[in-house]
């Protein structure tokens, strides 16, 4: 060892300063060892393929295939709307609950937001003190089934400066 240290007058070795410090023996020195090739040079003497993969091939033809659709690097437009099939509306009305939406908004903007999505009525509800400003929520009517999936599918898409939430309304608590 090439550390050393001086004690009083005397220069030790870092070996005999730990064997005096010890009270012992210096441990006893070992000659080098012949070095070894590295761990990359012994896998290319190897007959068989090495893998770098903690998969074996049989791990991945059993493994599901991946829906791109869901990943977060997938536009929402491509994302499906997580809607049960069972709470679609089987027959008019086709409406969509409408929530987080600026105080501000009008029925003008709603209808510009689902351009291109068949869109037919839509209803904001005003505070009674100011009717300029809405709840917050309102409701959308669609001309038919697919228009309503589509308009499911912007569930979160900006409008002004918030995240629209988009939903199928739920009409069971007014019957």
């Amino acid at each position: 060892l090439t550390a050393a240290k001086k004690k009083g007058n005397k220069t030790l070795s870092l070996t005999n300063f730990l064997a005096e410090d010890k009270g012992g023996n210096a441990p006893p020195s070992y000659p080098p060892t012949k070095s070894t090739s590295s761990w990359a040079d012994e896998t290319d003497d190897l007959d068989t393929e090495v893998s770098t993969s903690w998969h074996t091939e049989e791990d991945i033809s059993r493994a599901p295939a991946i829906d791109r659709s869901i990943l977060p690097t997938a536009p929402r437009s491509a994302w499906e709307p997580n809607v049960g099939r069972s709470s679609i509306p089987r027959g008019p009305p086709y409406t969509a609950f409408l929530g987080n939406l600026p105080y501000d908004v009008t029925e003008d903007s709603i209808m510009d937001f689902f351009r291109g999505v068949g869109i037919s009525a839509v209803h904001l509800p005003r505070e009674p003190s100011n009717q300029d400003r809405s709840k917050g929520f309102g409701y959308a009517e669609f001309d038919d089934v697919e228009s309503l999936l589509s308009a499911l599918s912007l569930n979160k898409e900006n409008f002004g400066n918030r995240r629209i939430l988009v939903d199928i309304a739920d009409w069971s608590c007014w019957i």
